[in-house]
């Protein structure tokens, strides 16, 4: 993937994002899939060459997302609310991109 179609995907992935936090409400809280139904829709093997990213992004979509409980939604009373916010999926993905090892000074002294 080269620069243009990461920014490419990347703008396209901020547009879902931005769109799942305005209508998380209209998820169902809890997901409705049954055990085993995930699995049964994924390959038994990897991909042998990468795939396109619509690809990716379809499956995610349509096998990911039905099995999701949606923690965000303004109905899930379990555990804890809210665990996740506009600002802090910013800062995962600063932190993704510089993928800083935090062990010690030496490895990133910011991270320190």
């Amino acid at each position: 993937m080269d620069s243009t179609q990461f920014r490419a995907e990347a703008h396209r992935l901020v547009d879902w994002m931005a769109d799942y936090f305005e209508n998380v409400h209209r998820y169902p809280v809890k997901s409705q899939v049954k055990p085993g139904e995930i699995g049964k829709q994924l390959p038994e093997h990897p991909p042998f060459a990468g795939e396109a990213f619509d690809s990716i992004f379809a499956d995610f979509q349509t096998i990911i997302m039905p099995g999701i409980t949606h923690w965000q939604h303004p109905s899930f009373f379990a555990y804890f609310p809210a665990n996740s916010s506009a600002p802090s999926v910013l800062g995962e993905m600063l932190t993704a991109t510089l993928a800083t090892q935090c062990m010690s000074w030496q490895t990133s002294p910011a991270a320190a």
